[in-house]
């Protein structure tokens, strides 16, 4: 008896542990993101050029925070005259305590020659609520407060608390197609009617593995500007060739 349980036990002795699937399984990447450009020429009766580029990354240092950035870059002349300058970036740093409910802090730089700003600093901080978040299609939205500091073309500095709302919905058609769009905007809390609104809207199709094509279009209106600048508003539309990292 003493022999058969040797001869029944070795097999036993001989087979590895069971694996665990989530020890197995890896991890995902702490880095994500993407970087695009675009280029449109025209020749002839007129000349033009726009030249955009743009970036996403997202960094996870831990399950419950994450650190967002992203830019973009938008330039065109019109028979060698310039007629498009626009230079904007944010950074976010998000803490979610849980499922639904998120802290930040952020800052935003933007540039936009037409409409008279040589820059606008925007370091705020506040609450946001995900009211959708899933593998098809998230939706949050988020509120805050803090300052802005601005300068024009006009040689004039203003500087005041802010207050921040925005908006961003993703849905992801099939495996390789989105949608999307955001709205931001600011408020100047010394003067209410000093406002910024940026809207953007996007679909985007799989080229490649990591490539992508996209359309965007980007809507910026600002309420209050210098003397010499004659439009609110300034609509581009977008087309450029996604890198995905």
């Amino acid at each position: 008896m003493l022999f058969g349980s040797w001869i029944a036990a070795g097999p036993a002795f001989g087979q590895a542990p069971p694996s665990d699937p989530a020890a197995s399984s890896p991890l995902p990447p702490a880095l994500t993101g993407n970087v695009s450009f675009g280029l449109g020429l025209t020749s002839g009766n007129r000349d033009t050029m726009n030249v955009n580029g743009g970036y996403e990354f997202k960094y996870t240092p831990s399950p419950r925070n994450v650190v967002k950035s992203s830019g973009l870059f938008l330039y065109g002349e019109t028979e060698g005259v310039p007629s498009n300058e626009q230079y904007g970036l944010n950074v976010r740093d998000e803490f979610t305590p849980n499922s639904r409910f998120f802290l930040y802090g952020e800052f935003r730089y933007l540039h936009d020659r037409f409409k008279g700003v040589d820059y606008l600093l925007s370091p705020t901080a506040g609450v946001g609520y995900k009211i959708v978040d899933g593998r098809r299609a998230t939706l949050f939205v988020s509120g805050g407060a803090g300052g802005a500091w601005e300068s024009d073309y006009s040689s004039r500095f203003r500087r005041s608390g802010a207050v921040t709302v925005d908006e961003k919905l993703t849905i992801r058609l099939t495996r390789t197609a989105s949608v999307g769009q955001s709205l931001y905007a600011l408020w100047n809390i010394v003067d209410a009617r000093d406002a910024l609104y940026v809207f953007r809207a996007n679909v985007s199709a799989a080229l490649a593995s990591r490539m992508q094509l996209k359309f965007e279009v980007a809507d910026t209106y600002k309420t209050k500007l210098p003397p010499t600048t004659r439009q609110n508003n300034d609509v581009a539309v977008i087309a450029s060739v996604v890198y995905r990292f």
